[in-house]
C-alpha cells in the first residue's frame, strides 16, 4: 500500500495527547477515524513525537499506509474533510517510500515554549501560553539555558515515569528571547525525554525570577536527580514546531 507523510497542525487543549488512550479523545484516534471514513479501512497513523495532553503542534509529522494511491493534495483534502470541525488539520501530504518512518527517520525535532509575562491574564491565547505575572529576566534565562546545550545526562529534567532507556541526550540549541510580553524558549534536538522541555522551562522560570542563579542550573544538571530540577511547566505553552528528515529519507 502507498505510504503518505502527513504534516499536521493541531490545538491540543481538549485532547489527552497524541497517543490513543481510553481516558479521553486523542489526536491519533481522530486522524485514524478520519482515514477510516475516507478509505473504509482501519489504519495505524504513526507520529514523530507523542505530544502530551494540552500540547499543541504546528509541524507534527506522521505516516500512514493507505489502500488507494490518490494524489497527495486529495489525501490531505479528504482527511481534513472528515476531521472537521475538530482543531486538527493536515497541512501537507507527500507520497514517500516504504522505508520512511515518521519517528525513526527523524533527525531533528523543534519545540517552542511560550510564556506570557505580564500582570494581566491571557484572553485570546489562554490555552497557548503559560501566564507568569512576576517580571522575568529573559536575558538571564538565556544565559542559564546555554549551560544545558550539548550532550548531558538530563535525569534532573525528565519525568519520573519517562520510559527512555537513557537520560543522555544532546540539545543542539536552547534559546530564550523576549518579544514584548512574550518570552519564547526554543529548543532543537534529535529527540527529547518525557517532560524534558517543560521541566527545563520550569527551571528557567526560577532563574528569570532571580530565585535561582546560572550556577544553580549547573548544579541541578550535574545532580542527575529529578528532585534537583525545577518544577514542571504546564502543557499549555508548549508547541511542536517542526520535524526534520534527511533528504534521502523520503
Amino acid at each position: 500500500m502507498p505510504r503518505f507523510k502527513l504534516t499536521i497542525e493541531y490545538d491540543g487543549t481538549d485532547y489527552v495527547g497524541w497517543q490513543r488512550q481510553d481516558n479521553g479523545p486523542s489526536i491519533q484516534a481522530a486522524i485514524e477515524e478520519a482515514v477510516r471514513r475516507y478509505c473504509q479501512v482501519e489504519t495505524l497513523v504513526q507520529c514523530a513525537g507523542r505530544t502530551d495532553s494540552g500540547v499543541h503542534a504546528r509541524g507534527q509529522v506522521a505516516h500512514v499506509d493507505l489502500p488507494r494511491d490518490d494524489a497527495p493534495d486529495a489525501v490531505a483534502k479528504a482527511i481534513n474533510a472528515h476531521l472537521r470541525p475538530q482543531p486538527i488539520a493536515v497541512i501537507n501530504a507527500e507520497r514517500v517510500s516504504d522505508a520512511f518512518h515518521a519517528r525513526f527517520s527523524a533527525i531533528e525535532r523543534g519545540y517552542v515554549y511560550r510564556i506570557l509575562n505580564r500582570r494581566a491574564p491571557p484572553t485570546l491565547e489562554a490555552n497557548h501560553v503559560w501566564w507568569v505575572s512576576p517580571p522575568l529576566d529573559a536575558a538571564l534565562m538565556h544565559e542559564a539555558a546555554a549551560v544545558l546545550v550539548g550532550k548531558h545526562d538530563f535525569s534532573s529534567f525528565r519525568a519520573t515515569a519517562c520510559q527512555s532507556d537513557s537520560a543522555v541526550k544532546t540539545l543542539d540549541a536552547l534559546t530564550v528571547s523576549r518579544d514584548g510580553d512574550i518570552i519564547s524558549i526554543a529548543a532543537r534536538a534529535r529527540s527529547f525525554l518525557h517532560h524534558q522541555m517543560r521541566n527545563i522551562t520550569g527551571t528557567l522560570r526560577l532563574v528569570g525570577e532571580h530565585r535561582w542563579s546560572v550556577a544553580d542550573v549547573v548544579a541541578a544538571r550535574d545532580a542527575r536527580d529529578r528532585a534537583a530540577g525545577g518544577p514542571t511547566a504546564p502543557s499549555t505553552g508548549l508547541c511542536l514546531m517542526h520535524v526534520k528528515y534527511p533528504a534521502d529519507a523520503v
